[in-house]
């Protein structure tokens, strides 16, 4: 079983940054793929970014091209999300995940279907202020 631990999120300003963190724990880490999601107020849960469980390979959502940027840490079991220039439009929930840890390469529309991971954290909720 593997629980995950959202944190690094806040009030923050138009313009700003985040860099939100995942830590896991009780399971070997580096066996999993991993994904972010976020969930705005009213609307359903989105993909926001994927990392392959050695890191090789990340994907994100064409909304975030470019501003996001998905990495990990096998040695200290956390996943990250750096936010740059964060708009109101990123407020939301962002939830990490993790998939059943088989150590196996897919595609990006793999990272970006929720039923594919298996593990999800309680969320820390980002709000941007304009």
């Amino acid at each position: 079983q593997v629980q995950l631990v959202e944190s690094g999120g806040g009030l923050v300003q138009a313009g700003a940054s985040l860099r939100l963190s995942c830590a896991a724990s009780g399971g070997t880490f580096s066996n999993y793929n991993m994904g972010w999601f976020r969930q705005a107020p009213g609307k359903e849960r989105e993909f926001v970014a994927g990392i392959s469980w050695t890191g090789r390979n990340t994907y994100y959502a064409d909304s975030v091209k470019g501003r996001f940027t998905v990495s990990r840490d096998n040695t200290k079991n956390t996943v990250n999300l750096q936010i740059n220039s964060l708009t109101p439009e990123d407020t939301a929930v962002y939830y990490c995940a993790a998939d059943s840890g088989l150590r196996l390469y897919y595609n990006s529309g793999y990272y970006s279907t929720e039923r594919n991971y298996k593990y999800w954290g309680q969320g820390t909720q980002v709000t941007v202020s304009s």
